[in-house]
């Protein structure tokens, strides 16, 4: 099974009501829905800096340009926003 990687953009939610479990990524080499459409319920990893791995599940696609919606438990912290993750 391949590996992709896609950067972290962004919390889910509005100004006033940040969702810290879910995130919005951007998955490299997708520029379209239905791209993202095909990454639903895979997993993801991000690597915290001192090496610990915090697992997610990709949930839905998020626009048209290609990016995605994902679910970590426990949520991301705020140094995670521009890293990377991988998509298993």
């Amino acid at each position: 099974m391949s590996t992709r990687k896609a950067l972290i953009l962004a919390y889910a939610g509005s100004h006033e009501h940040r969702h810290n479990h879910h995130m919005i990524l951007k998955p490299i080499g997708v520029e379209d829905r239905a791209g993202a459409s095909a990454l639903i319920g895979r997993k993801v990893v991000w690597r915290t800096p001192t090496g610990r791995k915090i697992f997610g599940k990709i949930l839905r696609a998020h626009g048209n340009r290609g990016e995605v919606k994902a679910y970590f438990k426990p949520g991301l912290p705020g140094q995670a926003l521009g890293d990377y993750v991988e998509i298993l």
